[in-house]
């Protein structure tokens, strides 16, 4: 037995405090009759109202919670429960809430209250309207994140930036930091989330958290306030890869208010993960898993305290029977000009609706129509959205459209071949999250392709659509957490969480908490 693996049962065998419980501690507690869910949720409302300097909440209801924790209560009592019941949750601000404001991280959507509940947040819950029950977990509140899901550090929310609990001077990631910060602290055991460019797996890598993309179609959009809809994708962010397998699976399914629904079943990520690889011996549960390594997420630029954690990690996996193998994605440079035309463009789109008229803030100000408009636009959005914006209104203005958007789209699809091309000869590929450690509040303010370029590693697998993971894999520079990034083939979320659960029962990283 190795010593990560003696720390991790000798943590796991101590009793925990309710704010230090992952949704499968949690859920084995609930089950076992040894804690109740109005007993935890107490508890992290408490630890919520005590961290709010953290940034990671936008809004609280605690009295709604508490009521939806005795309702759990009641429904394990009279034995109707799910593994989840009774567990908290809190939802990224991306996600509308009938019960809870939803705002996007904007002034445009400032004081707005939804109808209805979107799918991912009725899933979790109570359940979709003339549909299944849900799985009854209990809604903490809504969380940070930039606005309109557009950033790569959480400081481009309207309400302030979330900070990183590892170092509060530092950015826990974006766009989803209040999700990702929630978690690292203690606040709430899981977290949805959205992916669009890398902003699960980007904050999950900051903070020492585990996140998961799934493969674009997995999990409903509708009920998500878009950024890019060929991207935008919903996910979670929680203590482990068994913690996300969980929440994942209540969340996952088709649903037909999403025309870009993948027709698949609701999947049982839990046990897909836990079963064995065939043939795989004892002690070598990865024994004839081939893992990818692309050469372009190796590079010279990459910073060498990322670069020693990740081969820890991935040394790890090859005494777990994992074999690793030599791969190119040629075309990986290309992903930040592809991406950075498509989701402006795609953003352009979808925020022109936002006119202060039919949706959003409208100013008070006096004048004509057209200056309501404009004041209430420049009004509501922020600078960053507001760039975005006018990036993808040019590229989609005539004359110019074919030049970039087209191409753009000719593009995405070659990088989607070179992934193809990998996963002829491997299962999984494995690189870093990002190229550095989380960079300190405001250190990128005046460079936003600073930011963009941040983004290297995570957008390729976006803009093919493809399921992708962020693990702990260790600290950097500062003591600041790195994520080893593991990316699937298409509808492969089972295979990257085996791989990832096999890694933190032989490391301790994602048991380790911020002071």
């Amino acid at each position: 037995m190795s010593d990560a693996q003696a720390r991790g049962i000798a943590a796991a065998s101590t009793p925990a405090a309710p704010h230090e419980l992952g949704v499968a501690d949690a859920s084995r507690l609930l089950a076992a009759g040894r804690l109740s869910s109005v007993e935890l949720t107490q508890a992290l409302l408490a630890r919520i109202d005590a961290h709010t300097d953290l940034g990671a909440f936008l809004a609280v209801d605690a009295a709604q919670a508490l009521a939806a924790a005795r309702a759990a209560d009641a429904r394990r009592a009279a034995g109707q429960a799910t593994p989840l019941t009774g567990v908290p949750v809190a939802h990224k601000d991306i996600f509308v809430t009938r019960a809870l404001p939803s705002t996007a991280g904007s002034r445009m959507l400032e004081g707005y209250a939804s109808p209805f509940d979107a799918t991912v947040v009725a899933r979790l819950g109570e359940g979709e309207e003339g549909g299944a029950p849900g799985a009854g977990m209990v809604a903490l509140g809504k969380l940070n994140c930039d606005e309109f899901a557009m950033g790569s550090g959480n400081e481009n929310s309207a309400f302030g930036p979330a900070r990183n609990p590892w170092d509060r001077d530092r950015v826990p990631g974006g766009s989803s930091g209040g999700s990702a910060a929630a978690v690292a602290a203690g606040l709430v055991p899981a977290a949805t989330a959205t992916d669009t460019g890398g902003s699960i797996r980007q904050p999950a890598g900051f903070t020492g958290t585990t996140g998961i993309k799934p493969t674009y179609g997995v999990c409903s959009r509708h009920g998500m306030i878009a950024f890019a809809s060929s991207l935008d994708q919903a996910g979670v962010i929680a203590r482990s890869a068994e913690d996300c397998a969980l929440v994942l699976g209540a969340m996952s399914g088709f649903d037909a208010r999403d025309s870009t629904s993948a027709e698949r079943p609701p999947q049982d990520f839990h046990a897909q993960m836990l079963a064995p690889r065939a043939g795989a011996p004892a002690g070598k549960p990865l024994a004839g898993l081939r893992i990818g390594l692309p050469r372009e997420f190796f590079p010279a630029a990459l910073a060498a305290d990322v670069g020693d954690a990740l081969r820890a990690a991935l040394a790890e996996l090859e005494r777990l029977g994992a074999t690793l193998v030599d791969v190119g994605l040629p075309r990986t440079e290309l992903a930040i000009p592809v991406y950075y035309i498509i989701a402006p463009a795609e953003a352009s789109s979808n925020l022109s609706r936002f006119d202060g008229v039919r949706y959003g803030h409208r100013s008070t100000r006096d004048g004509d129509l057209r200056d309501m408009v404009s004041r209430s636009r420049a009004e509501g959005f922020g600078a960053e959205v507001r760039r975005r914006i006018m990036i993808g209104t040019y590229v989609l203005s005539h004359g110019y459209y074919d030049a970039y958007f087209v191409q753009a789209l000719k593009l995405r699809r070659l990088i989607a071949d070179d992934f193809r091309a990998c996963f002829a000869r491997c299962d999984l590929l494995a690189g870093p999250v990002a190229p550095s450690v989380a960079w300190r509040l405001g250190e990128q303010a005046d460079d936003p392709v600073k930011a963009y370029l941040a983004d290297i590693f995570t957008l390729p697998a976006s803009l093919a659509g493809l399921p992708g993971m962020s693990v702990p894999a260790g600290f950097g520079a500062h003591g600041m957490p790195v994520g080893l990034q593991l990316i699937g083939d298409y509808f492969a979320e089972a295979t990257l969480l085996h791989a990832a659960h096999a890694l933190q029962q032989a490391t301790d990283f994602h048991r380790r908490r911020p002071a």
